[in-house]
């Protein structure tokens, strides 16, 4: 127990930087106007297929792991 507690600041700089790398590799939808309020309203509704839905869906694990880890180095 004491080993993994150690380790824990490595394991959350890794999911950190796991973190970081899934968020940018994700496609963004809406373009610079589309921030503004311009752009087109089709890109709102669009359906994740393959490495997209797999990246979207590690991402939000990662995350999880991440907020486990920080509260699991808080707390110990």
């Amino acid at each position: 127990m004491h080993s993994l507690l150690k380790a824990l600041p490595y394991i959350e700089i890794a999911l950190s930087v796991l973190l970081i790398v899934s968020i940018l590799l994700q496609q963004s939808g809406a373009s610079l106007g589309g921030a503004f309020g311009g752009g087109d309203s089709d890109v709102a509704f669009h359906t994740r297929r393959g490495s997209e839905k797999f990246l979207f869906i590690a991402t939000i694990v990662i995350g999880i792991l991440f907020a486990v880890a920080t509260f699991a180095t808080i707390f110990a």
